[in-house]
C-alpha cells in the first residue's frame, strides 16, 4: 500500500483574504487535519466550508500520538498541519513529526501562504540580504540579557517575535546592549485591522512605545539592523582594551597587548595607540 502524504499548509495571520485557494482545496481533501489548538483552527476551517476531521498535534504532544499520525499516513490517507497562525514550524510545532515522517519514507510537501517573519522583512526597509531568525527571546530579563549580548556582534539582521506582555522590557535591553542608535522595525499586528509599523532608532522605538498604550498590544515582529563593521570594529577594540588593562599587572605593555591582540584579533599597532592613550588618560 502506498503511503499517503504530509502536508505542512500556511494559514493567514490575520487578513482571511490571504488564505491561499490552494491551500484551502488540500484542506478540503485531505482524511485529516492536525492543528496546533482545535477551537483556534475550528472556526477558520468553518468558514471555508473544510468538514475535514480535526486533531490536536502540538509541541507537547507525546511519541504516541506522533506514531499516532504515522500509522495514519502508512494506511495510505493524507494529513495537513497546520498551526494557529501562519506557516508551520516557523516558531511554531511540528519539527519533530516532519522529521520522522521523512524518516519513514513519507513525502512531506510545502503548501505556502503567510509567514509573519517574512511580511515583516518585506517591508522593514532594513537589509534582507542575509538575516537570522531568533523567534521568541527567553521570558526571564537575566535569561533575554544574555541571549542579547551573544547577538550584540552579529552583522545579520535580526528577526525576533515579541509578546505585548514583554515588547518594552525587550526593546530597553535591546536599547542597553545594541545601543541606542542601532535601527529597528517594529511590526505590531501584522496584515490585521489595527497593523501599525515603526522604523526608527531603538532609543525613538521606546519614545513610540510609550507613546500610545496601543502600541505595546497586539503581536510583534521586530526586525532589527545587525552590527555595523565600524559599530564591530568598536567593541573588538572596547574588549582589547578590557584585556589590556587586565594584563598589566603582570606583564609590560608591549606583552599586554601582543596577547590582547593574538585573542581578539585587534591589530597590534592600533591596539597599542589606543592603550597608551588610554593610560596616559587622554
Amino acid at each position: 500500500m502506498q503511503a499517503g502524504t504530509l502536508f505542512i499548509v500556511a494559514t493567514p495571520i490575520g487578513n482571511l483574504d490571504d488564505f491561499t485557494p490552494r491551500a484551502v482545496q488540500i484542506l478540503q481533501e485531505v482524511d485529516l487535519v492536525a492543528a496546533e489548538d482545535t477551537r483556534h483552527s475550528k472556526p477558520l476551517l468553518e468558514k471555508f466550508a473544510i468538514t475535514t476531521p480535526l486533531r490536536s498535534y502540538h509541541d507537547f504532544s507525546s511519541q504516541a500520538a506522533t506514531q499516532r499520525l504515522i500509522d495514519v499516513l502508512c494506511s495510505g490517507q493524507s494529513i495537513a498541519l497546520i498551526s494557529d497562525a501562519g506557516t508551520p514550524l516557523i516558531s511554531d510545532p511540528g519539527y519533530r513529526l516532519v522529521r520522522e515522517v521523512r524518516n519513514a519514507g513519507i513525502a512531506v510537501l510545502p503548501v505556502p501562504g503567510a509567514s509573519a517573519l517574512t511580511a515583516a522583512l518585506s517591508v522593514s526597509g532594513l537589509a534582507t540580504d542575509r538575516f537570522t531568525f531568533e523567534g521568541f527571546l527567553p521570558a526571564k530579563a537575566g535569561t533575554r540579557q544574555n541571549a542579547l549580548k551573544n547577538l550584540a556582534q552579529e552583522t545579520r539582521t535580526l528577526v525576533f517575535y515579541e509578546s505585548p506582555h514583554r515588547i518594552r522590557a525587550t526593546v530597553t535591553d535591546m536599547c542597553e546592549l545594541f545601543g541606542s542608535a542601532r535601527e529597528i522595525f517594529v511590526g505590531r499586528e501584522l496584515t490585521k485591522m489595527f497593523e501599525t509599523h515603526f522604523l526608527g532608532t531603538l532609543e525613538a522605538a521606546l519614545g513610540w512605545l510609550d507613546s500610545d498604550a496601543n502600541n505595546q498590544r497586539g503581536e510583534f515582529v521586530l526586525v532589527v539592523q545587525g552590527c555595523a563593521p565600524e559599530e564591530l570594529q568598536d567593541q573588538s577594540l572596547a574588549s582589547a582594551l578590557t584585556l589590556v588593562k587586565g594584563l598589566r599587572g603582570e606583564v609590560s605593555m608591549k606583552r599586554a597587548v601582543a596577547l590582547a591582540s593574538e585573542l581578539t584579533g585587534v591589530r597590534k599597532n592600533t591596539l597599542y595607540q589606543a592603550a597608551l592613550e588610554e593610560e596616559s588618560g587622554y
